[in-house]
């Protein structure tokens, strides 16, 4: 039988570095209301000539080296992100693809706001064992500074820019397949989180540039309350499905969006301070790319060893949400 092992990651972290001290010259907040309320001190932020493709291309590069596959063994590109170089099309993965030298191959994005690359790993493992492709590449790239409004005080310091992506490869081996990925999603909710101007409902126009509705607009207090709700439900589903406890789990990687909400769901699943891996502090919320920059993190301070089992946990716009329960397999 075919299984999906996770081979590699890898992440491409802007260098550019904006602060709390830099929000508080531009809008009415501080260092301190920032920190208290999301735990957030600085995140990154892209070039101007900069894309979302430049910036899942870099990450990629990184995790293909690591897997140690040549590009041609590549057989399906996924990019996650809601921040692509063109509004419609063509999409980010065909433009990495290009950007990575690779041969003709399959790829294409997927839309699934912060729970992107959880629904990536999601098909990328479906894929696989379904026989019809051995290695996927699969990257969550946000260029979130292209879609902020840098006047609305309740938004602009949240999130960053920044990529990860890793290697899906196919193997015989049982103990090294992915376990399981869980995504769902209620569109009942959509107007918590969203961009509402530029797309078919409201076409760009005056009033859409006028109003900023290209930008993101969230709920935050309602966002936060469901976040921690869905986060906890999902994530206690999974674990009673497989019959594991929170001792089992060397490392939860939740998306990286409010260390309040982060705490809250650590505090219910019952687990240690030393299992929760933490990068908000230094990146925000980069949406798509937060687990896997957050997981390339833990794994480039050697925090993350052949054989560790992960457990992903994310919650976005859509509403989406989505766990995945893995050994982390690398080829060596």
């Amino acid at each position: 039988m075919t299984y999906a092992a996770f081979r590699s990651i890898g992440a491409y972290i802007p260098p550019k570095i904006m602060t709390n001290q830099d929000f508080e010259k531009i809008i009415d907040t501080s260092d301190e209301w920032i920190t208290k309320r999301t735990g957030i001190k600085e995140r990154r932020v892209a070039e101007e000539n900069e894309a979302s493709s430049d910036l899942g291309y870099k990450a990629a590069e990184v995790a293909i080296q690591r897997a140690g596959i040549a590009k041609e063994d590549i057989d399906l590109v996924i990019c996650a992100t809601v921040t692509p170089d063109y509004l419609c099309m063509p999409s980010t993965a065909c433009l990495i693809a290009s950007k990575l030298g690779l041969p003709p191959v399959m790829a294409y994005d997927i839309s699934a706001a912060c729970t992107g690359f959880v629904y990536a790993l999601n098909v990328a493992k479906a894929f696989i064992e379904s026989g019809m492709k051995k290695n996927v590449l699969i990257i969550g790239a946000e260029k979130y500074s292209s879609i902020l409004d840098y006047t609305d005080r309740t938004t602009c310091f949240l999130f960053g820019d920044g990529a990860g992506a890793a290697i899906i490869s196919a193997t015989n081996n049982k103990e090294e397949a992915i376990v399981d990925v869980q995504c769902s999603s209620d569109g009942n909710h959509n107007d918590v989180i969203q961009t509402p101007g530029g797309g078919s409902k409201h076409p760009c126009s005056q009033e859409v540039l006028d109003n900023k509705m290209a930008c993101i607009k969230m709920k935050g207090n309602e966002t936060f309350k469901l976040a921690v709700k869905t986060l906890t439900a999902d994530v206690k589903e999974l674990m009673e499905k497989h019959n594991i406890t929170n001792e089992d789990i060397d490392h939860f990687i939740p998306h990286q969006a409010n260390y309040r909400i982060i705490k809250s769901v650590g505090d219910s699943l019952g687990l240690q301070k030393e299992q929760i891996v933490l990068t908000v502090h230094k990146y925000g919320n980069t949406s798509a790319a937060s687990i896997a920059m957050a997981m390339n993190d833990a794994f480039e301070e050697g925090k993350i060893k052949k054989g560790d089992t992960i457990l992903f946990d994310a919650f976005g716009a859509g509403l989406t949400w989505g766990s995945a329960l893995f050994k982390f397999s690398p080829n060596n």
